[in-house]
């Protein structure tokens, strides 16, 4: 039951992650195109976000990875 709800958890930053993706591309192509205009610095801010999420998940799963394999070094 815990790796189930794991599962959804990951599966739900990963959700988030591509989320903001979509978000980015949709806007700047409202821009490009001028349908709405804004400041760049909004697609910044959710590049910044977009970024933190990656650097989370990839936290997580190297912490994971360390902890299911112990890694030994030879001296």
């Amino acid at each position: 039951m815990e790796e189930r709800l794991f599962n959804i958890a990951s599966f739900i930053r990963y959700e988030i992650f591509i989320l903001i993706g979509l978000i980015m591309t949709i806007a700047t192509l409202t821009k490009l195109f001028g349908f709405y205009d804004f400041s760049s610095d909004w697609f910044w801010f959710l590049a910044g976000v977009g970024l933190i999420m990656e650097g989370v998940i990839a936290l997580k799963k190297q912490r994971q990875f360390d902890r299911k394999y112990k890694i030994l070094e030879k001296k």
